[in-house]
């Protein structure tokens, strides 16, 4: 069976969680100038108002932290008529907590990592996933991180848990094999948005030195590329696209040569 299309009267609904900045951001306003309807969750309810005030009748806020199930349940149990029959899930809300190698790492900031990464995601696709299947059209999109294909150092956690994205990407194509759900993980490398800026606990100085002298990606470079996803034809899915900006390359292999486990 081919995917059902939505009539001309019915919107294309697209939920973007982490819509208060960056690449979340981002994606609202991709979506959105595309004649999207937009649903957008985050925690800053401020930046949320501002945001509606600005896109208008189109995008519909919540405010919630995506760790919450309950609240989540509730969000989404709270959406009128047509804003439920979801199209398009951008899993975006994400963080990394600092930069310390495994032994000095803090163990909050590994659960809030694992909570928000990946516990937080594979909740929402799964309360969204249904509808989907029934309605059979629709589009998870993740925002995974090259972290999770190349380790660095301090990258411990963050790193683990954007492979357990690619893999649960990866096993959703496996699952919904014989509907027309679609499922993609996107992996940025460097984007300049506030994720450094949090990864360091607001230390603005020390995040502006990570894009120092360089040319990161933007927000709407990965915007755009989660929309190129989502809009190409229902037979065609995109199973991971890695992107990094052109002054982001691989290192060699670290070498200790100070004698290792024979000092």
């Amino acid at each position: 069976m081919l995917a059902s299309r939505p009539s001309p009267d019915s919107p294309r609904v697209a939920l973007v969680t982490g819509v208060t900045s960056g690449i979340g951001e981002a994606c609202a306003r991709r979506f959105h100038a595309e004649g999207w309807h937009v649903i957008g969750w985050g925690r800053r309810r401020e930046r949320l108002d501002a945001l509606a005030g600005e896109l208008g009748d189109r995008f519909f806020v919540q405010s919630l932290d995506v760790r919450d199930r309950s609240a989540m349940t509730a969000a989404l149990a709270a959406l009128p008529a047509p804003w439920s029959s979801i199209d398009v899930l951008v899993n975006n809300a994400g963080l990394a907590l600092g930069l310390e190698k495994a032994p000095e790492a803090k163990l909050d900031d590994w659960d809030t990592m694992i909570d928000t990464n990946c516990r937080a995601m594979v909740t929402l696709t799964r309360a969204v996933l249904p509808g989907m299947v029934e309605r059979r059209r629709g589009h998870v999109i993740s925002i995974g991180s090259v972290a999770g294909n190349y380790p660095y150092p301090g990258g411990n956690v963050y790193g683990a848990t954007k492979a357990f994205v690619r893999q649960f990407a990866l096993n959703l194509r496996a699952d919904l094999l014989g509907t027309p759900v679609r499922a993609t993980n996107i992996e940025p490398g460097m984007v300049e948005t506030e994720f450094s800026a949090v990864r360091f606990g607001g230390d603005g100085d020390r995040a502006k030195k990570v894009y120092e002298g360089m040319d990161p990606l933007t927000g709407f470079d990965i915007a755009n590329a989660v929309f190129w996803c989502a809009s190409l034809p229902p037979h065609v899915n995109i199973n991971t696209l890695e992107l990094m900006p052109t002054g982001q390359g691989f290192s060699p292999f670290a070498v200790d040569r100070s004698g290792g486990s024979r000092a």
